[in-house]
């Protein structure tokens, strides 16, 4: 099974090494005739540099290959969003996704498959900090930025860095079953799958707050009145504006609706008291504005594809909690 994965200058290291980790380790369990052929793809051959300074070994440029991949995937970088590739590699990408039987990126990765226009009309994720940034300058993708990994058709993104993990164990999973998968997860010492979002960040939290005064007001007063009811009549009074304008500036800058924010505040306050607490899940819920438990785990369930029992099982093993 062949596999590419392409980097750049600066590329985040562990968007490389945890990908070619899950391969090879999964090669360990494999015959000879299943194992992951895994190859590295440059702008050109030679050494890159990692973002923290490590060297790497790229043995391929793209422009000198031309196989058919089972799975290509695009390394991500800090400064990825900021770099304009060649047209002619963009090119390049098209056509090999094309002949791919699978193809995707990790973390920031997800701005060149957009910038070949890749991702238009596609479910996809990014890093959290750059999801906004996705969106914005792209409009036809449908960024869903507090996902761990997305899977559309034959498109696989990431979000950031360890997502990239997450991301190759369910494709290890997908080829050789859950089984497999779960032995290298456990070689790795990881999750078999992360579910849900990303765990103590959340890209709602600044949504547009640096854009326009009003959203960071009613951010603060969102958390600091986050077990009232919150109508948008509320919410546009506590920021001094008529329902009209404040319904237009949130539109604008905050690219959700006001109780769709409202809720998101919600879940990431519970998120966090979910982390760093023992509290009943009943106690979370009330401290979260949410009606109940069970509503609060509805909304788990419908944002992050996870109850909040298993979210903080997952992220503070050893808390056994009653709903």
């Amino acid at each position: 099974m062949k596999v590419a994965i392409v980097i750049f200058d600066g590329v985040q290291a562990l968007d490389v090494a945890g990908p070619l980790d899950v391969f090879a380790e999964a090669n360990t369990l494999l015959s000879a005739e299943q194992k992951y052929e895994v190859s590295l793809v440059g702008l050109r051959a030679g050494n890159v540099i990692c973002s923290n300074g490590m060297g790497l070994s790229v043995p391929f440029a793209y422009a000198d290959i031309d196989t058919k991949w089972d799975l290509l995937l695009i390394a991500g970088g800090p400064q990825l969003p900021d770099v304009q590739q060649p047209d002619e590699f963009l090119g390049w990408l098209q056509n090999q996704t094309r002949n791919a039987t699978r193809f995707g990126s990790v973390c920031t990765g997800a701005f060149v498959l957009a910038r070949a226009g890749l991702l238009d009309g596609k479910d996809v994720t990014t890093h959290w900090a750059d999801a906004s940034r996705l969106a914005n300058e792209f409009p036809q993708a449908r960024v869903q930025p507090d996902k761990i990994f997305v899977r559309d058709g034959q498109l696989f993104t990431s979000a950031g860095v360890t997502a990239g993990i997450d991301l190759c164990l369910s494709l290890v999973a997908e080829d050789w079953g859950h089984e497999l998968a779960v032995r290298v997860a456990k070689r790795l010492v990881v999750y078999i799958q992360r579910e849900g979002g990303q765990s103590q960040y959340s890209p709602y939290m600044g949504t547009g707050r640096d854009e326009d005064p009003i959203i960071g007001k009613v951010h603060r007063y969102v958390t600091e009145h986050i077990t009232d009811a919150l109508s948008i009549e509320e919410l546009a009074g506590a920021v001094s504006v008529s329902r009209r304008t404040f319904s237009r500036v949130f539109a604008k800058h905050a690219k959700v609706t006001p109780s769709a924010f409202v809720e998101q505040v919600r879940v990431d306050t519970a998120r966090k008291l979910l982390e760093d607490s023992d509290a009943p899940l009943k106690t979370v819920a009330f401290k979260c504005g949410f009606r109940s438990a069970t509503h609060m785990r509805t909304t788990f369930s419908r944002r992050l594809e996870v109850t909040p029992k298993q979210y903080r099982q997952r992220f503070r093993g050893d808390v056994v909690q009653q709903a």
